[in-house]
């Protein structure tokens, strides 16, 4: 008997973009899948990483997961995503990426999906989660460092779901900055204020979010600047905190403690590396708190860090809640695999 043709959906980042899908949708579809992480209804694996010879300019990212309750079966993915800085040297950002989806019953694929704005979203998404759950609901002032990749996601989804004074914006070049600040001015009412350093965008900050571009490790968020029922999310590749952070936290979350232990790159790499982080010390991973099996902010002034790395499962979730709409709206290109 010949096999049967496969056919499977191509969607561009314009196929994604025409779709309109909300940020609060995005939001949602984080939080179920991080709920069913801590229920243990997915199959997860850390991240590998693919570092070419390249002296040193970007690397790639290689992450897959499982998520049982999508779907009659479930739905597999892969996503490969490059972490190349000088990007905007060439006019391009600073991650690209590809996602596939898969039928976990026969090993058939279903779509290839542009992961550029996925992972810009997913993340801008955990970074919201993370602070819907583990910040003050009453957040004033959010200090955010770093304006490119999920830059835009993070600070517009923050801003959906807390009613801010002021959000302070920085990056380590003046013109990235303003760009940033005008950007978001037009997308938001919150005010918007550029500072030359991170010290002044995190000094008396109620959330603080450090998604710098370094290529060599630098103390940008320094443990002096957090004040007492601060929420903080570390999370650029490269080390950007001080040492000695977590000895002021009452609480360190983490999405995935295998994939916090795992790889070469992270915010708290050294941290872990040097048993600063470990087991013992860690409060829970994130989806234990979302799942409603512990309790996450518990007074006022607790001092909370998450530290998320990025799950292979969020993409999964994002890209087949855009694929399902995708189908619905006969969007994308279908394109015959064999």
């Amino acid at each position: 008997m010949a096999d049967r043709e496969l056919w499977l959906r191509f969607l561009s980042g314009p196929d994604i973009d025409s779709l309109c899908i909300s940020r609060q949708e995005v939001i949602g579809a984080v939080e179920h899948v991080v709920a069913e992480h801590g229920r243990g209804h997915t199959v997860f694996e850390p991240r590998v990483h693919l570092v070419p010879d390249n002296g040193g300019i970007g690397h790639f990212n290689v992450l897959r997961g499982h998520v049982s309750t999508l779907g009659p079966h479930g739905v597999s993915g892969i996503k490969v995503v490059g972490d190349f800085v000088p990007n905007h040297l060439q006019g391009l950002p600073s991650e690209l990426g590809l996602v596939t989806l898969y039928d976990p019953t026969n090993g058939v694929p279903s779509a290839i999906l542009d992961a550029t704005g996925i992972t810009e979203a997913r993340t801008g998404a955990m970074t919201a989660a993370g602070a819907k759950h583990l910040a003050r609901p009453d957040s004033k002032i959010l200090g955010h460092v770093g304006a490119r990749g999920t830059a835009f996601s993070n600070v517009t989804m923050l801003d959906s779901l807390f009613e801010f004074d002021e959000i302070r914006v920085t990056s380590r070049r003046p013109e990235s900055r303003e760009a940033f600040a005008e950007q978001l001015r037009a997308e938001m009412s919150t005010p918007v204020r550029v500072v030359d350093t991170a010290e002044e965008a995190f000094a008396g900050a109620d959330i603080l979010v450090e998604a710098s571009r370094l290529v060599e490790p630098e103390p940008l968020l320094r443990t002096g600047v957090v004040e007492p029922g601060a929420f903080v999310v570390p999370y650029g590749t490269i080390s950007a905190v001080e040492l000695d952070l977590l000895e002021v936290m009452d609480k360190v979350v983490v999405d995935d403690w295998r994939e916090a232990r795992s790889g070469r790159f992270g915010a708290l790499r050294r941290h872990v590396d040097t048993g600063r982080l470990s087991e013992a010390n860690l409060y829970a991973e994130f989806g234990r708190i979302v799942a409603g099996e512990i309790p996450g902010r518990e007074t006022p002034q607790e001092r909370i860090l998450l530290w998320h790395r990025g799950l292979s499962i969020l993409d999964v979730a994002v890209a087949q809640m855009i694929l399902t709409r995708a189908e619905q709206a006969e969007t994308g290109t279908m394109v015959r695999y064999r």
